[in-house]
């Protein structure tokens, strides 16, 4: 079977005798989390680091999805690194992957995906956290950058599908803050233009409510590239959220 391996990565993947799934599979690390067992089987997540370089190592037994394409399951860490390599040839900034393998073992299907860790990187729930003590400089940088990370990801026809605080990352590089997205399973293809759009912005604003009212308009402001535009939008995904609570 053929695996992924990043070009950049072989090298020190190698150096350490790394590069195979098998040698992957039997690393014993620490798990950074519980295990992740909701479907049936298991996910872990371990931080691996080889000199200068860290990753994160995920693993999982039976840990499927099931799809029109997959009736049966397949590792929900196959749909990931695909969404992966898609966003990267979209030019969605997001994780790099650098390596990824599956395996069936006597009825039980294994998958590895490895990923260079995001240091130096701070996710937006951790920023918020400290919004207060931030100043207005830096809140507005990184307001413009969440909103132009959404703008890019819709008209390139994407749908994050878990556009939350928490996977969203921000790194300050030369001056200019930088924004990425992680946890890429429920992504998919943007279909229904301005409702798709709407329904994957609203969980990110509610759960975002430290940026208040001025906040919200100054990120809609940089989704849309367009200020005069906000307000429409603003009383859509107000209605989103009013319909959703009434359901609930």
């Amino acid at each position: 079977m053929n695996d992924f391996i990043a070009e950049r990565d072989r090298p020190v993947l190698e150096s350490r005798g790394l590069a195979s799934f098998d040698e992957l599979w039997a690393l014993k690390l620490e798990a950074v989390d519980e295990p992740n067992v909701e479907r049936g089987g298991w996910s872990s997540v371990y931080r691996l680091e080889m000199g200068e370089t860290a990753y994160y190592l995920k693993r999982q037994s039976n840990h499927l999805t099931r799809s029109l394409l997959h009736p049966l399951g397949e590792p929900t860490f196959s749909r990931e690194f695909r969404n992966i390599q898609r966003y990267q040839q979209l030019g969605i900034p997001t994780l790099q992957a650098s390596f990824f393998g599956c395996r069936k073992v006597a009825g039980e299907q294994r998958a590895i995906l490895l990923t260079r860790a995001l240091d130096g990187w701070e996710d937006l729930d951790s920023c918020l956290a400290r919004w207060p003590q931030l100043d207005e400089t830096r809140r507005s940088a990184i307001i413009r950058a969440v909103g132009e990370l959404a703008r890019t990801l819709h008209q390139v026809g994407q749908v994050h599908g878990c556009f939350y605080p928490k996977h969203i990352f921000l790194c300050e590089q030369e001056g200019r803050w930088q924004a990425c997205l992680i946890d890429l399973e429920k992504t998919r293809p943007l279909l229904l233009g301005r409702r798709d759009r709407i329904k994957d912005l609203e969980p990110l604003l509610r759960r975002a409510q430290r940026l208040g009212d001025e906040g919200v308009r100054a990120l809609l402001a940089a989704y849309l590239n367009d200020a005069h535009a906000v307000e429409p939008w603003l009383q859509r995904l107000r209605q989103r959220r009013i319909d959703k609570e009434s359901r609930a």
